[in-house]
């Protein structure tokens, strides 16, 4: 899809791609900004579950407002492919920022301390962070 549009989108790069649809950065020529688009798979806009499922997605997200949740634009239909325009937000993959130790004195998304909070047993017996 990468050079293609999808109704007024132009798609400009896949950003990921998972079991229930493919992201990608797109342009929206309307307001001049990039977005992020989510489309359902090839082959699933015929599967109406997998629709009805994306659009209920969409309505879901739209009604929230919080700084953690990217702001939904748009849901639409063009060139038989389902999509949700939403806002794009910079970053890295979540993935990386899972790999990284946590920060000392928090607790990583796994639920364990820092290991910088464990004591560690001195020589002479009592324990001292490290």
């Amino acid at each position: 899809m990468v050079g293609t549009r999808l109704g007024p989108y132009g798609i400009v790069g896949l950003l990921g791609a998972g079991g229930m649809g493919e992201v990608y950065r797109a342009r929206d020529p309307r307001l001049d900004r990039d977005v992020a688009l989510k489309v359902l798979p090839s082959g699933s806009p015929a599967d109406r579950t997998a629709r009805a499922r994306l659009v209920r997605e969409a309505r879901k997200a739209a009604r929230l407002s919080h700084p953690n949740v990217c702001t939904i634009y748009e849901v639409g239909e063009a060139d038989g492919h389902v999509y949700i325009a939403m806002e794009l937000v910079q970053g890295r993959p979540l993935d990386e920022v899972l790999a990284e130790p946590p920060p000392p004195g928090t607790r990583s998304a796994t639920g364990r301390r820092s290991r910088a909070l464990w004591p560690t047993p001195t020589r002479a017996g009592s324990y001292t962070a490290t």
